[in-house]
């Protein structure tokens, strides 16, 4: 274990843990404006292909490519806070530069959709930046034997925040009007910013020690050392492969799930927003009750909870096959409920998944904290771009070679659903590095 890492093991309690938690609900809040509410908006109000906002997703996707550049200078520098703060302000500048954009699709489609472009270009490197440097404080202040206790409730947090906005938003915006979206996303964007001030507030001088022990643990490594340390690593190689397959899986449900249940179960914009908010609050629920069951918040290591991530990546397929079901029988099968089932195992395959993240990120001999979670977060985020795009694509493709929406959508979620199992297997034959085992639980005591 790192110099760093150790000295920084007690530098966040649980009420600091739970102030960055608001950090990642503010975030969660904002970017469920771009993949979600938009998302529907561009396909059923303004008659734009599936893969044209897919494709925006996808670039704001390909974007955080850059994630492991901002974990590098975040570990370089000796404060991680401007790198959140200035991440959210250019977060939200561009979700309302894209909430603009919609609005003009009618009038200005070519004007619209250069707005758009750059708006979700802000996204993705406001996501970046500022998601990046909370994990990478998470990973460097928080006691290894708390890190997936820690992770486990800042995610709770985000999903937590993206329920309340999606709910919250949905309410708002029935009756659909332009000017009615632009005030629903600049509250969403105003109270996220504000709150991400007020949680980080003199946070981070509790963790001086960190960036002290950090400039004399030796010259820190380039960002190309570090990620030949980090690509040599077997046990983190592994699993950044399962992040990628898992990610994938779960990310192509995300852009055609509010258009599959307004166009196969005719559903208003604020129904099927709410629907979203249902599938997120699965997802918490499924959090919660997988880290009280016994994984996440009782310190365990990554090879212990491998048993609930393959549990989690199963039943996330089974639910799956049920929407695939789902377009066949149309309105008379109980969407709200599978919709649930979705989430909650999504939730559970997710919190294991963070908790091993944050369990391997402190054991690198040279790299930060940031880097790592910044590889880690540009895996997922290629995943992310092109499950949704291939999602989407997936969906325009079926309905025109099929001439049938329904049976489409239902492609889809058939493929996302073996993604899952591939995912499942992944994460049955990945094992704990056993040089890391020790360190962790030695620099806890």
């Amino acid at each position: 274990m790192t110099a760093r890492a150790a000295s920084g093991s007690a530098a966040y309690g649980w009420l600091g843990i739970v102030r960055l938690g608001l950090v990642q609900a503010a975030i969660g809040a904002v970017t469920m404006l771009a993949t979600s509410l938009l998302n529907r908006l561009m396909v059923l109000e303004y008659g734009l292909a599936a893969g044209v906002p897919a494709g925006l997703v996808a670039w704001h996707y390909a974007v955080q490519f850059s994630r492991a550049l901002w974990g590098h200078g975040s570990d370089l520098g000796r404060r991680r806070t401007p790198w959140v703060i200035a991440g959210m302000a250019v977060l939200g500048t561009g979700a309302m530069l894209a909430v603009h954009g919609v609005t003009r699709l009618d009038e200005a489609r070519w004007p619209a959709l250069l707005e758009l472009v750059l708006g979700f270009t802000l996204i993705g490197a406001g996501v970046g930046a500022a998601g990046t440097s909370v994990l990478a404080m998470l990973a460097s202040g928080v006691a290894p034997q708390r890190r997936a206790a820690a992770a486990a409730t800042t995610w709770i947090m985000m999903i937590f925040g993206i329920v309340v906005a999606a709910g919250t938003a949905g309410a708002l915006l029935d009756p659909f009007t332009e000017a009615r979206l632009l005030r629903v996303a600049g509250g969403v964007v105003g109270a996220a910013f504000g709150l991400t001030l007020i949680a980080t507030f003199r946070l981070e001088p509790a963790s001086a020690p960190v960036a002290r022990a950090a400039a004399t643990a030796g010259p820190a490594p380039s960002l190309r050392e570090a990620l030949a340390e980090i690509f040599a690593d077997p046990e983190a190689s592994r699993f950044t492969l399962f992040i990628f397959v898992s990610m994938l899986a779960y990310a192509m449900q995300d852009l055609i799930l509010e258009p599959f249940s307004g166009l196969v179960f005719g559903m208003t914009p604020g129904e099927s927003t709410r629907l979203s908010g249902l599938q997120n609050g699965g997802v918490l629920v499924g959090m919660i009750l997988t880290g009280l069951g016994g994984s996440a918040f009782r310190g365990r290591l990554p090879v212990e909870l491998r048993v609930w991530t393959m549990l989690g990546c199963v039943g996330s397929a089974l639910a799956l096959a049920g929407l695939a079901l789902a377009a066949r029988v149309g309105p008379g099968w109980p969407l709200a409920v599978n919709i649930v089932l979705l989430g909650l195992c999504n939730g559970a395959f997710a919190v294991s998944a963070i908790g091993s993240m944050m369990g391997l990120a402190g054991a690198g001999e040279r790299t930060g904290e940031g880097v790592r979670m910044g590889v880690w977060g540009t895996a997922q985020a290629i995943a992310f771009g092109l499950g949704g795009l291939l999602g989407a694509l997936g969906v325009d493709w079926a309905r025109t070679a099929l001439g049938d929406p329904a049976g489409g959508f239902g492609l889809v979620f058939m493929a996302e659903a073996a993604l899952f199992l591939a995912a499942a297997l992944l994460a049955l034959f990945s094992r704990a590095a056993p040089r890391s085992t020790p360190s962790l639980r030695s620099a806890g005591t």
